[in-house]
């Protein structure tokens, strides 16, 4: 029987596997995800490609307020700005995809300090609102800016070949180098949780007066996070406006980092396994909430066809509600809680 949580040395705890049959069912789950087109149609192809896009936003949001506690609103203009500089970069200046998804990154990553810089005394809801008054601020310059970002009208986006060698004119393509992103973005992260780096973001989420009274540098990790959550949210926009090859500035409103919020609190703040079911059922409910409705028909079909984007909006408030309600800690802590139940059957205690 598993010990659960108890470890004998430092290396245990921090281990990236924590037991050795963790290893091969990681390993089949990429080995699946990478197998997946062989099977699929090119409608599964491009869901999926949607869904590991979200994978990527969720576990950037959750470094920086599940697992530093910064509350963050802002997350849409981070995506815009790293898909108009990706869009930007390729179709205006040829650069390849590659690059131009880490220089997304990277400017997105520097945008992120003229929230983190005078964010530093703020917390809680007035640092929720200095981030979604800098993501109203990023939509407005879009569409001021039309002679860069195509202003309201958008703006279409090329599809280069990868190194010049592999082009990105299928569904297919795009999904195997959004699933590459999305598994390394995964990793990093887990991988950040682990350093001294995430023991100090969790410092300052639970408690940072005393976190700075350890020694704890609170300027240098507060602005860490923001800059490590922008880069891979530059890189999740870069990934999406290949995958769209058409960029509207609608595409960025307020609905958009309600959604990647309801994610993280959905699939459990601070955890990056939580990060990943959240982006899952988030992804997948409306459609499912919409194939229901139509399936009842009457008035509930005419609703879901005609007020998509509200009702969109309705499922995801009473979803944060139900769950900050009954099941704060998320999906993570629930499935925590049934492994260890079968782990520990026949003597499982009711209370797990």
């Amino acid at each position: 029987m598993r010990t659960r949580t108890f470890k004998e040395n430092y290396a245990d705890l921090i281990a990236l596997f924590p037991y050795p049959d963790t290893k091969i069912w990681y390993g089949l789950l990429i080995v699946a995800l990478f197998a997946l087109p062989y099977f699929s149609s090119n409608y599964i192809i491009t869901y999926m490609t949607v869904l590991l896009i979200g994978v990527i936003g969720a576990v950037a949001l959750n470094l920086v307020t599940g697992t530093a506690g910064l509350i963050s609103l802002g997350h849409a203009g981070f995506l815009a700005i790293g898909a108009y500089a990706a869009g930007i970069l390729i179709t205006d200046h040829g650069w390849g995809v590659v690059p131009a998804i880490l220089a997304a990154g990277v400017v997105s990553a520097a945008s992120s300090l003229l929230v983190g810089v005078p964010s530093l005394r703020l917390k809680g809801l007035y640092l929720a609102i200095t981030t979604l008054a800098f993501s109203i601020i990023v939509t407005q310059l879009i569409v001021e800016l039309d002679g860069l970002t195509g202003g309201s009208g958008g703006k279409a986006v090329g599809r280069p070949a990868i190194l010049g060698v592999i082009p990105l004119r299928t569904p297919t393509a795009v999904y195997y180098l959004t699933a590459a992103f999305a598994v390394l973005s995964v990793l990093v992260a887990v991988n950040l949780l682990r350093s001294r780096v995430g023991r100090a973001w969790s410092a300052l989420r639970d408690y940072d007066i005393a976190a700075s009274l350890m020694g704890i540098n609170l300027v240098r990790y507060k602005l860490m996070a923001f800059a490590t959550s922008a880069f891979m949210t530059g890189v999740s926009g870069a990934l999406l406006a290949i995958h769209l090859r058409y960029l509207n500035v609608d595409n960025f409103t307020l609905i958009t980092s309600i959604e990647v919020l309801a994610m993280i609190i959905v699939g459990g703040l601070g955890s990056v396994r939580g990060a990943v079911l959240g982006a899952i059922v988030i992804t997948v409910l409306p459609d499912v909430s919409r194939m229901l409705m139509s399936a009842v028909g009457g008035p509930l079909k005419s609703l879901s066809l005609d007020n998509a984007a509200d009702v969109k909006g309705v499922i995801y408030a009473v979803l944060i509600m139900l769950f900050l309600r009954f099941e704060p800690d998320g999906l993570a802590a629930r499935w925590l809680r049934i492994k260890r139940f079968w782990l520990d059957w026949p003597f499982s205690r009711k209370s797990a």
